[in-house]
């Protein structure tokens, strides 16, 4: 299960990392231009907003002065020229974010494995890090999973595990400062939710055998011919619909609750640069509660999102007309 689980981090990474592509080029400096331009005040927008907006500058902490408690690094550009166009695949922050998230998961996983069978050889029983994360997995695969799933499910619930704690560590990053939220990208959700839908259409297609067409061509076989015909042809594309529209919502599910918080978050504090000191404790109280609520969203979206994973692999493998 652990090598699964690992492999489709991995893929998750890999997959994502092509989401950096850029379809232009940075505009070249104006050779009149002022050799330094003037910087924007600080703001709200300049605060909250890097956890969101992806781009080609790193930031990582350090200190300057007691202004400037953050470095950046830019990120390379890598050009590719396909059909006239310049795509630029280098890495983007959040393809970053991205690589630390799957090595986070790699590693606490590994970790966990080796010292649950180093404590159970000389003690019996796992203990601390590791019992913790033997309770989770046992909790989520027997009492989550496998209900949804069905007899046979077994062999999906390392994926919808890797779903689980990949998109729980790249929701946790965008609560910690100088990081990112990967998963407030439109692109990197649609990806998981994309990698989602292949494995539910692959899992239908193992289960069912020829019977998955059914699951695209609507036939019922217990009616007449003449009620069979009108009734395919005008549930047919619903049913086409139906396979599209589960991803989509799981790309805009992920998406727009990641986004949430913090444009929330954005619009209190916003209301002290608008209306000024008289309305800074209400702000900054309805700010930090909004912010207490994230830590709770960050667990239960990337629990809704591995628990839909695994009711559309079981649904598809039961599913008949």
């Amino acid at each position: 299960m652990l090598k699964k689980l690992l492999f489709s981090t991995a893929l998750f990474w890999l997959v994502g990392s092509g989401l950096g592509a850029q379809g232009h080029e940075p505009a070249p400096a104006h050779p009149d231009a002022p050799a330094k331009a003037a910087q924007p005040k600080p703001g709200p927008a300049t605060i909250l907003m890097p956890h969101l907006t992806d781009s080609k500058h790193f930031e990582y902490p350090c200190f300057k002065s007691l202004e400037e408690w953050a470095c950046g690094y830019t990120l390379p550009t890598w050009p590719v020229h396909i059909g006239g166009r310049t795509f630029d695949m280098g890495p983007t922050k959040h393809v970053i974010w991205l690589l630390i998230s799957a090595t986070v998961v790699a590693v606490a996983l590994i970790g966990a494995a080796r010292a649950h069978a180093r404590q159970t050889e000389q003690t019996g029983h796992p203990r601390g890090f590791a019992a913790v994360i033997e309770s989770t997995l046992l909790y989520l695969r027997d009492d989550i999973y496998m209900p949804v799933l069905g007899h046979g499910g077994e062999k999906y619930v390392p994926y919808c595990l890797t779903l689980f704690f990949f998109i729980l560590v790249c929701n946790a990053f965008g609560l910690v400062p100088w990081a990112s939220t990967a998963t407030g990208n439109l692109g990197v959700t649609a990806t998981l939710a994309s990698i989602t839908f292949v494995m539910v259409e692959v899992a239908g297609m193992r289960a069912l055998g020829k019977g998955y067409i059914n699951t695209i061509v609507y036939w019922p076989h217990d009616m007449s011919l003449a009620i069979k015909l009108p009734l395919t042809i005008v549930m047919t594309p619903i049913e086409l619909i139906s396979k599209f529209t589960k991803p989509f919502a799981l790309t805009i599910r992920l998406f727009a609750n990641m986004i949430a918080g913090h444009v929330i978050i954005l619009s209190l504090i916003g209301l002290i640069f608008l209306f000024g000191f008289w309305v800074v404790i209400p702000s900054l109280a309805m700010a930090l509660f909004i912010s207490g609520l994230e830590m709770l969203v960050v667990l239960i979206q990337a629990f809704i999102f591995s628990l839909l994973a695994a009711v559309f692999i079981g649904q598809i493998r039961t599913a008949h007309h």
